[in-house]
């Protein structure tokens, strides 16, 4: 069974850092983009961010307002997606999960596995 499993996820006070996991089960994230998707109690769900399987097909993705804060990376020995936050707001505060698309870029909208997710809270 293929599962896409995040972990990492805390509350933080604002201004601090988190580094958030993916890790594949039964799928071998080296061979697709990978994003980062969040979402906040009644707002719509939006990609923070997207990591392709290597430069040759193109550059990562962020969502304006974590450039700069946000970083993603992959770790292909250990089957892995992280993405570091820094500099946390408030508004950052949201369910975060991970997704694979079927594309090796991430201009690709066919998502195909979705992680449950893990929870980001930032407040005082």
């Amino acid at each position: 069974q293929v599962q896409l499993v995040e972990s990492g996820g805390d509350l933080v006070q604002p201004g601090g850092s988190l580094r958030l996991s993916c890790v594949g089960v039964g799928i071998r994230l080296e061979h697709y983009a990978v994003g980062w998707f969040r979402q906040a109690p009644g707002k719509d769900r939006e990609r923070v961010s997207c990591i392709p399987v290597s430069s040759t097909y193109g550059t990562t993705y962020y969502l304006d307002s974590v450039k700069g804060r946000f970083t993603i990376s992959r770790d292909n020995g250990k089957n892995a997606i992280y993405l570091e936050l820094h500099s946390l707001q408030p508004g950052d505060s949201a369910n975060y999960s991970c997704v694979n698309y079927l594309s090796s870029r991430c201009t690709s909208t066919r998502t195909e596995h979705w992680g449950q997710g893990t929870q980001v809270t930032v407040s005082a």
